[in-house]
């Protein structure tokens, strides 16, 4: 499961022989490789069981790393990997709102439950355009244009806008205008923009609408009761009855959540 940004993850590999048997080695080296392409090589120690090592890394940016044991005396080597959460957490419910939800009153389950409350969120974006509140960069190809749209929306803010080649213009986002319910982004003097633009700008909903969130709560169940048993989500009766694949997400929605999202009319919900 992801780990938040900052948390101490930790690395854990073994050593065998050609024979498969666990094995004390001469040295072990662990590379973490970064998603920006850069390298951390936390210290690599043997623990009380031999042939088997550990290492903390302190997390340090969001995304996928990699990880690389390589192991000499004999020559052994494991390759896996880690994700990092983004700092502010990526989720329609709150992990206490999601436990409640599904009757948990313990820790045990928190990872999975966090793991399937942020594809809950991904799934209600992907019908009404982003819920939770973030940053996004967003190159724009066009030579000349009076408007440009934002692929996010609602957009909430324009952080800034420039130019992607070198001597191009740039612009003051206060000498700008922000339709942030389209994305329509258009200069208050009513010139052209000229592109290619860098735009970054924040999108989101700063109160989320209560179907949103009874949608994301729904899908959060079904998707957690069809994780805990056999086979893939059943067609059924109730709330969680899933009658036509959604093309690109197959069974993953119940038919109670899309039509929980289809009233929308302040963002890119489905027709």
């Amino acid at each position: 499961m992801p780990y938040d940004l900052g948390a101490t993850a930790r690395l854990t590999a073994v050593c065998r022989d050609p024979g498969g048997a666990l094995v004390t080695a001469a040295s072990a080296v662990v590379t973490v490789t970064l998603p920006d392409g850069t390298t951390a090589t936390p210290a690599a120690a043997e623990t009380a069981t031999a042939g088997t090592y550990e290492a903390d890394y302190v997390t340090e940016q969001p995304g996928r790393h990699t990880v690389r044991w390589v192991f000499t005396g004999p020559a052994h080597a494991y390759t896996d990997a880690l994700d990092v959460r983004e700092e502010a957490p990526p989720t329609v419910l709150a992990l206490a709102d999601a436990k409640t939800l599904l009757k948990k009153k313990t820790a045990d389950d928190d990872a999975a439950i966090r793991f399937w409350n942020e594809a809950a969120t991904r799934a209600v974006e992907y019908f009404v355009g982003p819920v939770v509140v973030r940053t996004v960069t967003e190159v724009q190809y066009f030579g000349i244009a009076d408007t440009v749209a934002l692929r996010k929306c609602p957009a909430l803010e324009l952080v800034s806008v420039t130019a992607v080649r070198d001597g191009g213009p740039v612009y003051d986002v206060g000498d700008l205008v922000l339709d942030g319910t389209l994305g329509i982004v258009s200069r208050r003097s009513g010139g052209c923009l000229y592109g290619p633009l860098r735009f970054v700008y924040r999108a989101g909903r700063i109160v989320i609408p209560g179907n949103h969130t009874a949608a994301a709560q729904l899908i959060l169940q079904h998707l957690w009761r069809t994780q805990a048993g056999p086979g893939r989500p059943q067609r059924g009766t109730d709330d969680y009855d899933v009658t036509e694949p959604i093309p690109g997400l197959g069974y993953a929605i119940p038919n109670r959540a899309v039509q929980l999202m289809n009233p929308d009319d302040d963002g890119p919900g489905i027709a």
